[in-house]
């Protein structure tokens, strides 16, 4: 059984990069999503590649002011400062989503936004997150690959 809130999370692929190297451990956000420690994120990697690539699970996900949120991700976001005060420029708070680096999967094959709209016609990447569940409530059933890498993560 799946955790209640699984995420699609879409991810600018130099980022995904470094997250399934474990080079980077938190995921930043401006909107929180109701997931928290023990739930699954699955990464869909953004254009130019276009693939659902794998999932982590989370270890932890804070809240706080981008000043304060920046002390605490600075060495494991992998972004530099000014990319960090851009994304946040405006925003009253920030998000992190550490990731459980142990729990870094990938896909044997990643599905392609073909295979995937094959499985789900007329399926959408998320422009920043969507919960799995609402994505296969739409649809009814869920792709055999990505039952078999969701299965890692149900102990």
């Amino acid at each position: 059984m799946l955790p209640d809130n699984t995420i699609l999370l879409s991810i600018q692929p130099r980022f995904a990069e470094k997250i399934f190297e474990r080079t980077k451990a938190v995921e930043l956000r401006r909107v929180r999503p109701k997931v928290d420690r023990g739930d699954i994120a699955l990464v869909y990697v953004s254009s130019p590649v276009k693939a659902l690539y794998g999932a982590f699970s989370i270890e932890k996900v804070i809240t706080d002011t981008p000043s304060k949120l920046w002390q605490i991700v600075k060495d494991i976001a992998g972004v530099s400062r000014a990319e960090f005060d851009h994304y946040y420029r405006g925003a009253s708070v920030g998000v992190g989503i550490f990731i459980k680096l142990s729990s870094v999967k990938t896909l044997n094959n990643p599905m392609d936004l073909d295979r995937l709209r094959r499985d789900w016609p007329h399926f959408q990447p998320p422009q920043s997150y969507r919960y799995l569940r609402s994505i296969l409530e739409e649809y009814d059933r869920c792709p055999s690959r990505l039952q078999s890498l969701m299965a890692q993560y149900c102990y």
